[in-house]
């Protein structure tokens, strides 16, 4: 069984920045985040591969967050930069057992919690 728990969301000004860290217990699989705004889609954020060799970003990110890995320590981690109003959303961790990288949420079989990122102006 996989569980995923996620922490290092809060509140930040406009600009500043947060790093959110999924630790996941079991086997190693392909991960991801995703966010989820009240009353919207939850969507995804940024996604990368067992080994962290290969990653993907969602258009409205890419240049601001960096997801990365550290398997040793079965955490993953998303590090957000230059942090606008319109991040301001529940982050999600997830897992797949496939091997792609995948940007659909209905492709991922492990979820965590979620922690809340709120950015002020």
């Amino acid at each position: 069984q996989v569980q995923l728990v996620e922490s290092g969301g809060g509140l930040v000004q406009a600009g500043g920045s947060l790093r959110l860290s999924c630790a996941a217990s079991g086997r190693t699989l392909t991960m991801g985040w995703f966010r989820q705004a009240p009353g919207k889609e939850r969507n995804f954020v940024a996604g990368i591969s067992r080994s962290g060799g290969n990653t993907d970003y969602a258009d409205s990110v890419k240049g601001r967050f960096t997801i990365s890995r550290d398997n040793a320590k079965n955490t993953m981690y998303l590090q957000m930069n230059s942090l606008k109003p319109e991040d301001t959303a529940v982050y999600y961790c997830a897992a797949r057992a496939a091997v792609v990288v995948t940007t659909s949420p209905a492709t991922y079989e492990y979820w965590g919690q979620g922690t809340q990122v709120t950015v002020s102006s």
